[in-house]
């Protein structure tokens, strides 16, 4: 490796930390929110089934926003504008502690995730400028690594709160605090590399297709939307444990807290295993994902805990190579729109999912696992015929 060439990694790489820290922070912020927004909604009257189509809802309008915020980040090339909205709409998360009723928490909940629509193709564009110098797996493996210490610490914060005999508000007004280093640290961040897209060489590769829906990118999209649809979120998970009663209000962040460290370590490996054999690591999503609805809705503590571990597993796979596998499959010119189209597409996925799981929740726990061994089952073929399409290319 030549001195140029060591140097662009360097500052390639630095530069990955830096937006890792930002999300850190971020992370602080709502994942802590996260690990007690089921509870929080049914402490102020929300059902089983309002909260899993509020989880749904956040996540499918957090996701179906960045198809428009993708195609006019890739547009106008204002991906650091995109960012600053997405990240200061953080805001909305401690102005959770002066919600009266469930309806006006929802609120909130959702209107951070509309600034994760925002934040995230523009984000994850940039990124993967900056990890075509590293590796793409490794690149947003750090990233995830640095962002779900944050997730740690979020959820850790509550549960020191409520152990201590403080309550969900002080939580969310304690929040203001990182929101706004997240600000500060992005403005540092934009400062030091203004143009991020010069780390990446502009020219298309030749054997990369110009077109967003190619046959990969279809297939691959397909797989997505199967994958997660049976991957039930933790809002509906946290209603169960404590409905049933298996985990206390102060335990039941703490779990969520060591699901975001396992996603932490598996960032990492997971990372370099894609980046040495591609897209053959995500099979590792629909094996693991059969296994969590039949152990986190049990009523047996330990099985919990050990369905929440490989729910964080499966989590970081999605955060990692997934998102790596999009910047590898589409063309520079088209990577915000990309972005954009996958994470409508997983958006989707868990806002059908969501509110399925929630209203089979109210009928039968089996009924819900079933539909999530579905899902799971019928990702796996896709996901061979990804491979060979891909290998064929």
């Amino acid at each position: 490796m030549d001195k140029k060439a060591s140097q662009r990694r360097a500052k390639a790489l630095q530069f990955i930390v830096l937006m890792g820290l930002v999300s850190l922070f971020g992370d602080i912020v709502y994942e802590g929110v996260r690990g007690v927004s089921g509870p929080y909604l049914a402490l102020l009257g929300a059902s089983a089934s309002v909260v899993g189509l509020v989880g749904g809802l956040g996540e499918f309008i957090g996701y179906a926003l960045r198809l428009l915020s993708g195609f006019i980040a890739d547009r106008t090339k204002a991906y650091w504008l995109f960012t600053f909205i997405g990240y200061g709409l953080l805001l909305s998360i401690p102005l959770l502690s002066f919600a009266n009723s469930w309806w006006v928490a929802a609120l909130f909940i959702i209107l951070e995730r509309a600034g994760k629509a925002f934040r995230s193709p523009a984000r994850d564009t940039i990124l993967s400028y900056a990890t075509k110098e590293v590796g793409r797996g490794f690149g947003f493996g750090i990233h995830e690594a640095l962002d779900q210490i944050g997730a740690i610490i979020g959820p850790l914060i509550f549960s020191f709160i409520l152990f201590f005999g403080g309550d969900y508000r002080l939580g969310f007004s304690i929040l203001w605090i990182p929101a706004l280093i997240v600000i500060g640290i992005l403005v540092i961040a934009r400062n030091q590399l203004p143009h991020p897209e010069k780390l990446e060489n502009s020219k298309e590769p030749e054997n990369k297709d110009s077109k967003i829906f190619s046959r990969v990118f279809i297939f691959y999209s397909l797989f997505t939307f199967l994958a997660v649809a049976g991957f039930a979120n933790f809002p509906l998970i946290s209603y169960h444990l404590k409905i049933a009663s298996i985990m206390s209000d102060v335990q039941i962040p703490t779990l969520f807290a060591l699901a975001m460290g396992v996603d932490a370590l598996i960032a990492l490996l997971i990372g370099r295993a894609y980046d040495r054999v591609g897209l053959r690591t995500l099979i590792v999503i629909p094996l693991l994902s059969l296994f969590i609805p039949f152990l986190a809705f049990s009523n047996s503590m330990a099985s919990a805990i050990i369905g929440i571990i490989l729910w964080g597993i499966v989590l970081g796979v999605h955060e990692t190579i997934m998102r790596a596998a999009v910047a590898d499959l589409t063309a520079i010119s088209h990577r915000g729109s990309a972005y954009g189209i996958f994470n409508t597409i997983y958006g989707l996925s868990w806002l059908l999912g969501g509110a399925l799981m929630g209203v089979l929740y109210e009928i039968s726990v089996s009924y819900l696992i079933i539909l999530a061994v579905l899902f799971e089952l019928a990702s796996i073929p896709v996901l061979l015929v990804l491979e060979r399409e891909q290998r064929a290319k």
